[in-house]
């Protein structure tokens, strides 16, 4: 799931001048990272559609978007049935 998420290897975050962040796959967990909304909103449709290919259900209600950006339009998601905005900060 997340090698297509991730397919084009170009949503990386630069975290320092030497490394980059990417997605990252837990045992049942899959936290997507991205800059942009439009990179998060194309990882979240590649992930649904991934999954219903693979008719893998997603677990709607325990799935959540985090955002440091405080000011954005709303995001429309196949993954979530509610946005959970939460504003975080390093």
């Amino acid at each position: 799931m997340l090698k297509t998420s991730t397919s084009e290897g170009k949503h990386r975050i630069q975290w320092t001048s030497r490394i980059q962040l990417d997605d990252l796959d837990f045992a049942n967990d899959l936290a997507l990272l991205s800059q942009t909304q439009q990179q998060m909103q194309e990882k979240t449709t590649s992930v649904a559609a991934a999954s219903a290919a693979l008719n893998l259900n997603i677990y709607k209600r325990k799935s959540k978007i985090l955002s440091d950006i405080t000011h954005h339009a709303p995001m429309q998601s196949q993954l979530t049935e509610k946005i959970w905005k939460i504003e975080i900060c390093f």
